[in-house]
């Protein structure tokens, strides 16, 4: 078995959601529904945003960027988790699982940041209305869009490369139904103190600052909705808070679940559960979460299909 600075094997067995063959169908079943619904759903978004000059504003453009994130988030995961529902030997080749990681870190990471963007959107259109159109000006949210993905870029690059270091000689069966990074690490044979350190890193900053800049935002935004004095205001206001902040606390809370917690192996099957919520649930869910119980969005929708 040849040695060197990566694994040692051509490929990994995926080991899936579940062991048990009467539950294969159904979750196949399951997931291909939600994944239809997720692409359906975020393309759906990009499309009628992009069509309907009533939505051409910042807030809209990005829920256009987080549809085109959550639409590849899902991608990356759900069509080989799907192929292996069906699959006798759920292999995936040591490229493909490790494309398949960076891919993962790089829409996580952008996701959480795009999110934490939208916050600040909220914070300058309800803490100062009058300014909103000069603060987010077109140039603004492309710049932060841009540093999202930069920065989802750069954490990818960082834990990739650190992981492709590793020999993997234990074992090549992941016990999980994607390359995750807690997994790999539990297969790794060389000393991965610098892996976990450099995980905790990435992953603590990637959280904490998106956490504390969401918090102050809404900290701002809860201050100047108290001091309004109209109740037609402020249950507005409540409205185009509370879809984001619901979206928030799934991500992040699913994601603080898996990655700041001990590890333990009597747990995997809980992390499998949390991680289903964050890499195909939450990308099906955004669009509903968001857009769905928005005015404009069901005008514009309705304007397209009936034309008027």
């Amino acid at each position: 078995m040849a040695t060197g600075n990566h694994s040692a094997a051509a490929e990994f067995v995926l080991m899936g959601l579940t062991q048990q063959p009467e539950l294969q169908l159904p979750l196949f079943l399951l997931f291909l529904g939600i994944y239809v619904v997720t692409v359906v759903g975020n393309l759906g978004m990009i499309l009628l945003i992009a069509d309907s000059p009533l939505l051409h504003t910042p807030m809209y453009y990005f829920l256009s960027s987080l549809s085109f994130i959550d639409l590849c988030y899902s991608t990356v995961i759900t069509p080989k988790m799907l192929v292996n529902f069906l699959g006798k030997e759920n292999t995936i080749l040591y490229s493909e699982c490790m494309a398949q990681l960076f891919l993962f870190v790089v829409f996580g990471v952008a996701e959480g940041y795009l999110l934490t963007a939208m916050a600040y959107d909220r914070y300058v259109a309800i803490c100062s209305p009058l300014l909103y159109n000069v603060v987010m000006s077109s140039q603004v949210c492309s710049l932060l869009v841009l540093a999202a993905f930069i920065l989802g870029f750069l954490s990818a690059l960082a834990y990739t490369s650190a992981m492709m270091k590793l020999s993997f000689c234990k074992s090549h069966i992941i016990d999980h139904y994607f390359c995750d990074v807690l997994p790999l690490l539990n297969l790794s044979c060389s000393n991965t103190h610098l892996n976990e350190l450099l995980l905790f890193v990435i992953a603590g900053f990637n959280t904490l600052v998106p956490t504390l800049a969401v918090a102050v935002s809404y900290a701002f935004i809860f201050h100047s909705i108290l001091h309004t004095r109209s109740s037609e205001g402020r249950s507005k206001a409540f409205g185009t808070c509370s879809s984001h902040l619901v979206a928030v606390g799934i991500f992040y809370g699913s994601i603080t679940f898996i990655y700041f917690k001990p590890r333990s192996n009597n747990s995997l099957d809980r992390e499998k559960v949390s991680s289903v919520f964050y890499t195909t649930v939450i990308p099906m869910l955004n669009p509903l979460i968001y857009s769905l119980r928005n005015k404009d969005v069901k005008k514009a929708l309705r304007k397209v299909l009936l034309g008027r």
